[in-house]
């Protein structure tokens, strides 16, 4: 660090002119990153997805992209045919729009409420798209209110309403990052330089997105994530530079030592701590479903490039600004030399009560996070549904209508596709008994919506060649492909399609009836909206532990190098995972046991399933921060006295204020997840806000002194054989400092 910091001094103008040339080319770039951002949704390699792929194919319907359009009699009743045609004919025109759209048969929900499937091939962000045109197509007809409603519907209109949500954090995160560093500071450019920092990280991190962009899908909500990662980073990271800039400029005459002596200090553990949250977020790119790659290769980009730029940029902008940085003071300077000079009394006291009594307090904060922890084995997980859905949008409010009168479950119906390869063989004597063997079935099951059951063998008057009237109407309700090679069978759950009652019938269907109905072929597959979950849940847990071990291992291995020892690493993962798995107990206790509805946060059973494996990636970096802050400046303290209690002690004085200002900072970042209007939102946000709070107090300002202080000189054991390998120089014990400092 020292070398590359005195390369950055002598060539700082240089440096900087260069990360202006970054910051317009990837302003530049980002400006069109919108356009290329998607919400396709696919799980390679499952069932759903390849029953889904057959439908796309043969069927032209894209399950993901297909539309419910729900209609209200406002005078007669819903069973009257002069009814139903007119909503045939409205459906007839909205699928016109999109090329081989094929609106299904009518089906009476209530003597009030009828609706109709539209299948289209159109993929989910396109057919959200074509939700307007198709509104205007329906040309409201007399005497009849409609609702077109299905996924891509919601997904346009509920939209903006996410926009709007995640836009707050941004909007809440800037002004209160501003007064904090004001808070913390008291100087304009003290102010000015991590605002620089995050103006130059955060554009050129998602340039370089856009170019992945045109390679990999990336989702909609990556460019979000990743501007609130990186405000995060950004001002965790130059703060913590500035801050140790300002306290060596005391000790040193010349400028350019004390930037010396910053970044191979606090630069050093900036460097190590993006190490470690990159390393978190590279879970998410290793996860085997494409939108968790996008997304985690959207929040991998900020610490890679925040990285880079606490290496080379900020300590070129310090260079530049020299002795400046304590100028243009809004904070009286009898004030700023008195917080300078003098450590915080709160955290001084704070430190030596710890000090007095570490079982006390290591018990007492051991024992409260496993009591939050505690409620994680009660965590069910959801695929997601539409439960919770903010009202007053066309589609929202034709879900609820359906919802009251059939069940939201028949806005996606699970598709039993099975394919014979065969013309014809849909309607064989074997095909057509198979498929009312199923029927039967279904037609028992509790679970099962009744009248939502839709199969050719309904159809068929009896097996063999149908009349082409038959197979023309079978064709046009997308029940088998024009050749009667390939067939479906559609039946709606009562439940939505992320509930327990939803995904159980999935597996029902799998595991029992279609073996039961002895199809003559092995291609049948279980797709549809709620199968999609019960696939994603199995694939993306199946791999999540063993990436977490991954993790932990090369964290451990990273966090060794940086502190120069075998314990605090073991401690940090540790701690690490008690604050993660309270998070987890968080989520729970506010969801699942509805504590959280005193603050006004919707209630669900279920957590949606992507929240935890997300929750980790990301938490357990940034988390990670507060403890390379805290862990490098006690081992500084270490090395220049060998005493542990000392060590122990300064370290949490001079970081404690920090690392509140950082956790500050990072809850007002969260804050738009926290306030938004759906429970996935409200469900990230008060995980991520709750992990940094415990975090920053329970965990780092009270767990982790009193662990090390019970450890003792343990704490920076590191066997000699340890050391060569990792080529680090034996310790030098403070009388040998102080012989080479005197000669």
């Amino acid at each position: 660090m020292a070398r590359l910091t005195r390369t950055v001094i002598r060539h700082r103008k240089k440096i900087l002119f260069a990360w202006l040339v970054a910051l317009v080319l990837g302003g530049a770039a980002s400006a069109g990153l919108s356009g290329l951002l998607t919400n396709r949704f696919s799980i390679p390699g499952a069932e759903a997805q390849k029953g889904s792929d057959l439908l796309k194919s043969r069927l032209h319907d894209n399950g993901q992209g297909a539309f419910t359009l729900v209609a209200e009699a406002t005078g007669g009743s819903a069973r009257d045919p002069a009814f139903r045609r007119s909503l045939e004919a409205a459906a007839a025109r909205a699928a016109a729009l999109v090329k081989r759209a094929k609106p299904g048969t009518v089906i009476v929900a209530s003597n009030t409420v009828a609706y109709v499937q539209i299948s289209t091939p159109l993929e989910f962000a396109k057919a959200s798209d074509k939700t307007p045109a198709m509104r205007n197509a329906i040309d409201h007809p007399a005497g009849m209110k409609t609702y077109l409603s299905g996924g891509p519907a919601i997904d346009h209109d509920t939209t903006p309403i996410s926009n709007k949500d995640l836009g707050k954090g941004e909007r809440i995160a800037l002004p209160i990052a501003i007064l904090v560093l004001a808070f913390m500071f008291g100087t304009l450019a003290g102010v000015a330089v991590p605002l620089a920092f995050a103006l130059v990280s955060i554009p050129i991190a998602l340039g370089l997105l856009w170019v992945f962009a045109h390679v990999i899908d990336i989702p909609i909500y990556a460019q979000n994530m990743a501007t609130l990662i990186g405000i995060a980073i950004a001002i965790d990271y130059s703060m913590l530079v500035v801050f140790r800039f300002r306290e060596e400029l005391e000790k040193h005459d010349d400028p350019h030592e004390a930037l010396v002596m910053t970044m191979s200090t606090s630069g050093r553990a900036t460097i190590f701590s993006g190490m470690t949250v990159a390393l978190g977020l590279a879970l998410l790119v290793l996860m085997p479903l494409p939108f968790m790659r996008g997304m985690g290769l959207g929040g991998l980009l900020v610490p890679l490039v925040s990285i880079t730029a606490a290496a080379t940029f900020l300590p070129a902008l310090l260079a530049v600004m020299g002795r400046k940085i304590n100028r243009l003071r809004f904070i009286p300077r009898s004030v700023l030399d008195k917080r300078a000079h003098s450590q915080s009394r709160f955290w001084s006291r704070l430190a030596r009560s710890i000090m007095r009594r570490p079982v006390l307090y290591l018990v007492a904060t051991t024992s409260l996070l496993l009591a939050i922890a505690l409620p994680v084995l009660q965590l069910h997980l959801t695929g997601g549904d539409n439960r919770s859905l903010p009202g007053g949008t066309q589609a929202v409010d034709g879900l609820r209508i359906l919802e009251r009168t059939l069940g939201p479950g028949s806005l996606a119906p699970n598709q039993i596709v099975f394919d014979y390869k065969r013309p014809g063989a849909v309607w064989s004597a074997p095909s057509i008994a198979a498929q009312r063997r199923l029927i039967v079935q279904l037609r028992r099951d509790p679970e099962v919506q009744a009248g939502t059951i839709q199969a050719p063998a309904l159809l068929a008057a009896r097996p063999g060649v149908p009349p082409p009237a038959v197979r023309r109407r079978a064709v046009l309700a997308n029940l088998t492909d024009p050749a009667g090679a390939l067939g479906q069978v559609r039946v709606a759950s009562k439940s939505d399609v992320g509930t327990t009652a939803a995904t159980d019938l999935v597996k029902r269907i799998r595991d029992r009836y279609v073996p039961a109905a002895g199809f003559s072929t092995s291609d049948v597959f279980v797709t549809g909206q709620a199968a999609y979950g019960v696939d994603f849940v199995d694939k993306a847990y199946s791999v999540f532990p063993w990436l977490v071990a991954a993790v932990l291992v090369l964290t451990y291995l990273i966090l060794l190098r940086a502190f120069r020892s075998v314990f605090l690493p073991i401690k940090a993962v540790v701690m690490n995972l008690l604050s993660v798995a309270a998070t987890y107990g968080v989520l729970v206790l506010t969801f699942q046991h509805h504590w959280g509805k005193i603050l006004g946060f919707h209630q669900s059973p279920q957590i949606e399933a992507w929240i935890p494996i997300f929750l980790f990636a990301i938490l357990f970096g940034l988390s990670m921060d507060y403890e390379v802050f805290l862990l490098s400046r006690m081992r500084e303290e270490w090395d220049a006295s060998h005493d542990n209690e000392r060590a122990i002690v300064l370290g949490l004085e001079r970081t404690g204020r920090i690392i509140t200002a950082a956790a500050i900072i990072m809850i007002a970042a969260f804050a738009g997840f926290t306030a938004g209007s759906f429970v996935w939102s409200q469900e990230f946000g008060v995980g991520l806000s709750a992990a940094i709070l415990l975090d920053a107090t329970i965990v780092r300002a009270m767990l982790v002194p009193a662990t090390m202080k019970l450890l003792g000189d343990w704490n920076w054991y590191l066997p000699e054989r340890v050391r060569r390998v990792l080529r680090l120089k034996p310790a030098r014990r403070p009388q040998m400092a102080e012989a080479e400092a005197g000669r």
